[in-house]
């Protein structure tokens, strides 16, 4: 996978006791030039709307900056969490890692 890509993978549950943890582990790969970061939902086993929130702002500092947020396997509460926010429209998701890499390497060459 290309350098440009960072993954970060959260473990748990995502809400307000690791939203702020969450969004300085993104600000911290977009201080480091990260252009495209996969967030891989697969060790989350819920996320709340701290989580959520803490997934939007995070998205707005990488937008700033230039880069590109992505995401990929979810789980089944967090596609329904997703899809009654309308979040499924505003985040690229991707089934897994594997699907992440075959369609990002499709774009970039």
């Amino acid at each position: 996978m290309s350098s440009d890509v960072q993954v970060l993978q959260p473990q748990g549950i995502l809400d307000g006791t690791k939203a702020s943890q969450f969004r300085q582990e993104i600000s911290n790969l977009v201080d480091q030039g990260a252009k495209t970061i996969l967030i891989d939902f697969k060790d989350v086993s819920f996320m709340d709307s701290s989580g959520l929130g803490a997934l939007v702002l995070a998205l707005k500092t990488v937008r700033a900056a230039g880069s590109k947020l992505m995401v990929c396997s979810i789980n089944e509460q967090i596609k329904i969490l997703f899809e009654l926010t309308s979040m499924d429209r505003v985040f690229e998701i991707f089934d897994s890692r594997e699907d992440f890499e075959s369609k990002y390497a499709a774009q970039s060459s």
